[in-house]
């Protein structure tokens, strides 16, 4: 590990922390030349996954490609980067937990809105809509009412108020 006060390549690690949220390690250390202390985190990463891709094509599986999804679908949302983390580390054991080489990235796509449905509904349709190509505004309530429940029943009780409201106006 390289000192980021003198570039000097020999770092002593002074203390470690293992973190069971996001899989992980963040360490103490020291420069042996100059003595500057500096901490850094260490991410577990999954290696030697191929996404198979929808057109058929093969690519190796990119944390920041999925990062980048998510970024754009919690954009504005009062999602923490540690949380992210925590979301992205959870996909990933989830797609390590396969146990597979090769994983379609419609799986991926699964695990992923999987996890982000129980962080952020908000979010959760935003990803969905990109993921699940919506074609129009009707796709859009078709699964807005899956995660609310049946858009019907909201609309009757909302009817209801309506009319309730309107006939203690007229006994008035």
């Amino acid at each position: 590990m390289q000192c980021p006060a003198c570039a000097h390549e020999a770092t002593k690690v002074l203390d470690s922390r293992l973190s069971e949220q996001d899989n992980t390690v963040k360490r103490r250390r020291e420069c042996e030349k100059c003595f500057f202390r500096f901490s850094t985190r260490e991410e577990t990463e999954i290696l030697n996954i191929t996404v198979i891709k929808r057109d058929g094509r093969h690519e190796a599986y990119s944390r920041e490609k999925l990062s980048a999804g998510f970024h754009k679908a919690l954009e504005k949302r009062p999602i923490t980067n540690q949380e992210l983390r925590i979301l992205i580390s959870n996909i990933e054991r989830d797609m390590y937990g396969l146990n597979k080489v090769e994983i379609k990235a419609s799986q991926i796509g699964d695990i992923a809105m999987r996890h982000l449905k129980k962080l952020d509904k908000v979010a959760y349709i935003r990803f969905a809509s990109v993921y699940r190509e919506f074609k129009d505004v009707n796709t859009f309530y078709e699964e807005l009412n899956k995660l609310i429940g049946k858009r019907k029943t909201y609309v009757k009780r909302t009817k209801q108020k309506r009319a309730a409201k309107k006939s203690k106006r007229i006994k008035r």
